[in-house]
């Protein structure tokens, strides 16, 4: 199957500007926003596809993606964000910090894909986001299950965090599936630490990690509000 015009752009790219990015240290990729790192063991695992599930409409997936934008900034180091729907804000964050993010604006999910299937096998960002909420379900269930392995495959041999974000569960091979709980309204978005208000729940981990039971999904009610920071 021939690759689309902005596939072979984007390879393009990643050959020119992207061929020594720097890349943090140990197994996992700390954000450094304590609301999102605790409960799934202190960072986004490497090596492997984590399934950030965002049930609700508001419930922060958009200043999430924002908070990681500015992390790779203030620990100097890039993060590709493939964006689903082209439907990315970057009218919130300065210029300074858009130099560290590779904005790959996509409309088809299965072009989307292509693009993160690239920058695994380019293997030099520490960070790569697919965001597919917007995308419509009858459009994701076009993605072939073997798919979602093969990326998995392709993360396993390089130091990336993969995060894919979807509305409902549907990566079956990603190692660690949270599920975001939280429900924002304009009062908690206008605040600074806005962010710290985030409510992550791990609902499946097949990592060798030391993620405690009570931070698992189905804990009782008192654990679950625990993981709130």
């Amino acid at each position: 199957m021939a690759m689309s015009g902005k596939i072979i752009d984007l390879r393009n790219l990643l050959a020119i500007r992207f061929t020594e990015a720097p890349m943090p240290m140990g197994t996992r990729l700390v954000t450094g926003f304590a609301s999102f790192d605790q409960p799934i063991g202190g960072g986004l695992p490497k090596g492997a596809i984590t399934e950030l599930i965002s049930p609700r409409g508001n419930a922060g997936s958009a200043s999430l993606i924002h908070a990681f934008i500015h992390g790779a900034y203030r620990d100097q180091y890039f993060v590709a964000l493939i964006d689903g729907r082209d439907s990315f804000d970057p009218c919130a964050l300065g210029n300074s910090i858009l130099r560290q993010l590779l904005w790959v604006r996509c409309t088809k999910a299965l072009e989307a894909v292509k693009a993160v299937d690239l920058l695994l096998r380019d293997g030099n960002f520490p960070l790569v986001i697919l965001d597919l909420i917007l995308n419509s379900p009858a459009e994701l269930g076009k993605i072939p299950q073997t798919t979602w392995y093969r990326l998995q495959r392709l993360a396993e041999s390089v130091p990336t965090a993969c995060l894919v974000l979807t509305r409902y569960e549907m990566v079956t091979s990603a190692q660690l599936k949270l599920v975001l709980e939280s429900s924002w309204n304009l009062e908690i978005l206008e605040k600074q630490n806005a962010i710290s208000q985030l409510r992550i729940v791990v609902k499946r981990s097949h990592l060798k990690s030391d993620i405690p039971p009570s931070l698992r999904y189905g804990a009782v009610s008192n654990s679950q509000q625990s993981v709130v920071c």
